[in-house]
């Protein structure tokens, strides 16, 4: 029978987990993005995904810490609200 990890060592593995998948999110973003990023999170916004449209620059998405605002990344670093496409509930 296989060795079941115990709660602590699954909690940090989740952890580590999580610190890569946020990582491979940041990958692509442009420096302006990277800041914006930086100071929306002390605001409580969160980068949800990252858009990546076939030969197009990728698009990265926030919600706000309710989770009922939504707004887009620029490559220029700016804060779009209405980026023009649907996010399904």
């Amino acid at each position: 029978m296989p060795h079941k990890p115990t709660n602590k060592v699954a909690r940090e593995r989740r952890a580590q987990q999580a610190i890569e998948d946020a990582a491979k999110l940041r990958d692509g973003l442009t420096a302006p993005q990277l800041d914006t990023l930086r100071s929306m999170e002390e605001f409580q916004w969160t980068l949800r995904f990252v858009r990546r449209p076939m030969f197009q620059a990728p698009v990265p998405v926030l919600f706000s810490r309710d989770g009922k605002r939504m707004a887009v990344l620029e490559a220029d670093g700016s804060i779009n609200e209405n980026p023009g496409f649907k996010i399904r509930p």
